[in-house]
């Protein structure tokens, strides 16, 4: 069976590249890659995740919003997508309260100091 090819840009390539560094049981945020990848959009790299052809493997789950939200997934910013992305989080030992991450240290900040 021929596996699927899908086309990223140059850009997806990097954001989806920096994503799959953040280790199982960590989150960083959507202005930290886009930091680490000299981008200056967050939101163009929400958009790169929103179209992650390559889930799970490049973990997009992984990334929550500046203000340690959630953020988005799939596209959507509520409803079973997020549950989804909450249950994932958990099973990784990430935990939230209040609607935030509740444990600043699993902030994963690609060697730097988030």
């Amino acid at each position: 069976m021929k596996r699927p090819s899908f086309r990223v840009s140059a850009f997806q390539d990097k954001v989806y590249r920096a994503v799959s560094k953040i280790p199982r049981g960590r989150v960083s945020t959507y202005a930290l890659v886009a930091r680490h990848i000299g981008c200056g959009s967050a939101r163009a790299v929400g958009q790169a995740l929103r179209r992650n052809p390559f889930a799970p493997r490049v973990p997009c789950h992984r990334v929550i919003a500046s203000n340690l939200g959630i953020g988005g997934f799939n596209g959507h910013r509520t409803g079973r997508d997020i549950a989804r992305k909450f249950s994932m989080l958990e099973e990784e030992g990430v935990r939230f309260a209040a609607g935030r991450l509740a444990e600043r240290d699993r902030l994963y900040g690609f060697g730097e100091t988030p």
